[in-house]
């Protein structure tokens, strides 16, 4: 589908990837963009329209929802990092992770569904992870979230397919934001997951794999259990 000319709402904008989906929405020509963040008194960006959006608040997403009611491109990008250890500590952690990344991806995704629909079906993004595919020890529940969030959006391409809407999941391992400041290993600019998420609307490709992480876990899927969990 174009960018230019389109209306999008992007969850999580305040900072990180969220912020770098504005900025590339913004350069390709999209002609308002929706800043979804808890606290819209505290965001100021040119060019933007803050929108309060907490995905964990129903009534905050049905006022949205009603909000960017010409919305053509949804990008559910909110998410955290909140869970214990495998085998130490408390659970609460992990239950935020599925509320934010899990729930409030369904959550939002159902109640811009009609709006998409009445804009001529538009696209629908999630942002996803190599975590969807591959488990983690030291964020367990970071990874069931996302594997759950990769369940949904499948589940959500086929279920918007009839009214015209393009679901997109964006893979990718990790993107240097203030989240991973503590993480020794290779990462993506978040403006290149952008960029590539932006191509991916403008050609209808259902699945974008941002860097070789996410394409050897993707391929890996069909091979045998040790190429994903190497134990040597």
């Amino acid at each position: 589908m174009e960018i230019e000319g389109s209306v999008a709402l992007v969850t999580g904008a305040n900072r990180g990837i969220g912020r770098a989906f504005t900025h590339a929405l913004l350069a390709r020509g999209a002609a308002k963009v929706y800043a979804g963040v808890r606290n819209p008194d505290d965001f100021e960006a040119p060019g933007l329209e803050p929108l309060r959006l907490d995905v964990t608040d129903p009534d905050q997403i049905a006022a949205a929802a009603m909000t960017a009611s010409d919305a053509t491109i949804v990008i559910n990008n909110a998410g955290i990092q909140a869970g214990p250890d495998l085998l130490e500590g408390s659970l609460e952690g992990a239950r935020k992770e599925l509320e934010v990344n899990y729930l409030g991806t369904w959550a939002v995704s159902r109640a811009f569904a009609p709006v998409l629909a009445a804009n001529g079906g538009g696209a629908l993004v999630n942002m996803l992870s190599v975590a969807s595919w591959r488990a983690n020890n030291r964020f367990p529940g970071y990874a069931a979230s996302k594997a759950a969030q990769w369940s949904i959006t499948n589940a959500l391409r086929m279920g918007l397919r009839e009214q015209g809407t393009m679901v997109i999941g964006v893979h990718v391992g990790y993107v240097d934001t203030d989240a991973t400041v503590e993480v020794d290993a290779p990462k993506v600019e978040a403006a290149e997951v952008a960029a590539q998420t932006m191509d991916a609307i403008s050609r209808d490709e259902l699945e974008v794999l941002v860097d070789e992480t996410a394409r050897r876990v993707r391929a890996a899927l069909s091979g045998p259990l040790e190429l994903l969990y190497p134990t040597a």
